[in-house]
């Protein structure tokens, strides 16, 4: 009978350095393996503040479980591009953020009077002037999904509108598709700094 292979645990942070893949996305610094034995065939990844969790069934040899880390690792990165860069991108997408969920909600275009990338806020991810019009958000955003920076958007757009988070506050909100979602992954971020 052959020696018996030593168990893996049941989850393990990885060597970045045991990654085939290019690279890790951008504000990603971890790779954790969680390896489950009522999990038969699916795996799946997410994003969990600057780590990804990628869940196995815990009978993959070795050698296939390098296969699908490295490819839902690749996935992850593919779907996570870059925020825009400059001040005029960021209030392009502010823009189109409005148009597309909130305007008609709010029954009149929220236009900002300007939207800026700042390196000056670490307690919140953005804040809107209600008397100026004015948006910045902070760099720290960059780091994370699309999904998410539109959500940050469509929050300061809002309170354009509505000062604070009262209930149509939250009615407005609410068309932003994805909201409840990136409010999670938000506190999830916060949780991990």
């Amino acid at each position: 009978m052959p020696p018996r292979a030593a168990a893996r645990p049941a989850s393990e942070v990885l060597p970045t350095a045991a990654l085939k893949a290019p690279g890790l996305p951008s504000g990603i610094t971890q790779v954790e393996v969680r390896r489950s034995a009522r999990r038969r065939s699916t795996v799946s990844a997410r994003v969990e503040a600057d780590r990804i969790i990628i869940l196995l069934p815990a009978h993959l040899s070795a050698a296939a479980e390098q296969q699908w880390v490295d490819k839902m690792v690749q996935r992850l990165a593919d779907k996570r591009t870059t925020p825009a860069g400059s001040d005029a991108e960021l209030a392009a997408r502010a823009v189109q953020v409005a148009s597309r969920y909130l305007d008609a909600a709010a029954g009149h275009e929220l236009r900002p009077t300007s939207v800026r990338w700042v390196t000056n806020m670490d307690h919140r991810w953005a804040s809107c002037s209600t008397d100026s019009g004015a948006i910045r958000v902070s760099h720290r955003v960059q780091a994370m999904p699309d999904w998410v920076l539109d959500y940050v958007l469509a929050h300061e757009l809002v309170h354009l509108v509505e000062p604070n988070h009262g209930r149509r506050f939250r009615q407005l909100l609410a068309n932003y598709p994805s909201a409840e979602r990136a409010e999670g992954f938000l506190e999830g971020w916060s949780a991990a700094g």
